[in-house]
């Protein structure tokens, strides 16, 4: 029998499942991983554990340590099943074909070759670990590079990493280093679906649309929020000024959260938590005292929108690495998906509420109760929010020139938020002159949501 054909049926047998007992599933695993096209080629530098290549016998030696000379001949092979098998990447619409394993071996826990891509690939390439290293299987990781064919280095690459499988919880760290650019780097956990490494702006915006839209939908604060917001207006031409307020005053706090205008504290973002959970538990209060007039109202989410943008950004900061170049435009586009979001419960939630009011209780009654319900929410919301806070030490700043600088950009926040406040109450008061009378009730009734009585809260 040729050699090379032994070598190949080994490899074979070594790969096929034995009849001992699997491997346990890892808990948690992390794979690190480079992404670079260069010329005609896109190499990718994968570490991960050799333990989560379960199903594989590793030849062992005396008081089974790991054989590593023997373990070499394995590891292509063990690279593509549990690896590459599992990842597509793409150029621009097209499917990579499979690609060629050029180097694969096993490095030591204590290695830190892959803190930059120059030195993975040296370490990768360079010569393996001696046989003489006393090692246990599943205290090594795996060190792989693979080539993938490509039309040109410039092109837009994306990549599916369903790594998931190789563990209960598996975090990957990925770097692209596009020709001439800043390095990306990107951190998920499980399966992200297609991350796009070089995004365009509507790619870019079109997920973030998505994400936006979902967000709203899934955030059952901010739902209840804005439950509390509809249940004394509900006609869409009545809500406008309010929903407006709410978007702008959200808007501007996610966009400067995201620009790192926001407080870094540890406590900061619980703080935020529990704002969002009395903004909930006070507009349900004021709708229950009742005599909320539309000014006091869109003034009013305006403020809380303001706390509900930095819980948005909160959300969103895991996100934002899938923006590319396009942060802004990333920005807007969940905001717009949050709009839309609304906007689709704004739809549902009128003519329920009419519907609720006009035939089974009378609208005071069902007014007091349902903001009953969501204050009796709210209340322990805040009551368990708060008691994550006070496990944070509050401590004073320190008066140096970061701390002023600080200080200042903030003054300027209040100036600017101060001067959008007055503007939108000349709008919004222009708005109500034009709406006045027949030609309000008019309006409303056009859009579907109109019929009886105009409610004080329009006036």
């Amino acid at each position: 029998m040729p050699r090379h054909l032994a070598q190949s049926l080994a490899a074979v047998l070594f790969l096929l499942p034995c009849r001992t007992p699997a491997h346990d599933i890892p808990n948690d695993v992390t794979v690190q991983a480079f992404v670079k096209p260069q010329s005609d080629h896109l190499y990718l530098l994968v570490r991960v554990p050799l333990k989560a290549m379960r199903d594989i016998n590793f030849p062992e030696r005396g008081l089974g340590y790991l054989d590593l000379n023997r373990t070499a001949p394995m590891l292509p092979g063990v690279a593509t099943l549990w690896i590459s098998d599992f990842i597509e990447v793409n150029e621009g619409h097209s499917a990579l074909p499979k690609p060629q394993v050029i180097a694969a071996k096993v490095s030591l826990p204590s290695d830190r070759a892959f803190e930059s891509y120059e030195a993975a690939l040296a370490h990768v390439t360079g010569p393996p670990l001696s046989n003489d290293t006393t090692v246990s299987w599943d205290q090594t990781m795996l060190d792989v590079l693979f080539d993938y064919p490509i039309q040109s280095e410039r092109s837009r690459f994306s990549i599916h990493p369903e790594l998931a499988r190789l563990g209960l919880s598996v975090i990957t760290v990925l770097r692209f280093l596009p020709p001439g650019g800043a390095v990306r780097a990107f951190e998920f956990t499980g399966d992200p679906g297609l991350v796009r490494l070089d995004p365009r702006w509507h790619q870019a915006a079109l997920r973030f649309v998505d994400l936006g839209f979902l967000h709203i939908l899934d955030g059952t604060d901010h739902l209840l929020f804005l439950l509390c917001l509809v249940i004394p207006f509900r006609r869409l031409a009545a809500l406008i000024p309010v929903i407006t307020a709410f978007t702008i005053a959200h808007s501007i706090t996610l966009i400067a959260s995201a620009y790192n205008f926001a407080p870094s504290f540890l406590w900061f973002p619980p703080l935020i938590e529990m704002l969002i959970a009395i903004s909930i538990v006070y507009m349900a209060v004021e709708n229950i005292v009742g005599g909320s007039t539309l000014q006091r109202r869109w003034m009013m989410a305006f403020g809380f929108g303001l706390v509900h943008g930095f819980g948005f950004s909160f959300a969103l900061r895991q996100s934002l690495q899938f923006a590319g170049s396009h942060m802004l435009t990333s920005l807007l586009a969940f905001n717009v998906g949050v709009e839309l979001g609304q906007l689709l419960v704004l739809v549902m939630l009128i003519p329920v509420l009419q519907s609720l009011f006009r035939r089974a209780v009378p609208e005071r009654t069902g007014t007091i109760i349902l903001s009953a319900l969501v204050a009796h929410t709210g209340w322990h919301w805040m009551l368990d929010r708060d008691t994550i806070l006070r496990q944070y030490r509050f401590e004073r700043p320190t008066l140096d020139a970061a701390f002023l600088a600080s200080a200042l950009r903030w003054l300027m926040l209040f100036v600017i938020l101060a001067g959008l406040v007055w503007l939108l109450e000349q709008t919004f008061g222009y708005w109500a002159k034009r709406t006045e009378g027949q030609g309000w009730r008019v309006f409303a009734r056009m859009l579907g949501f109109g019929g009886g009585k105009v409610s004080s809260g329009e006036q």
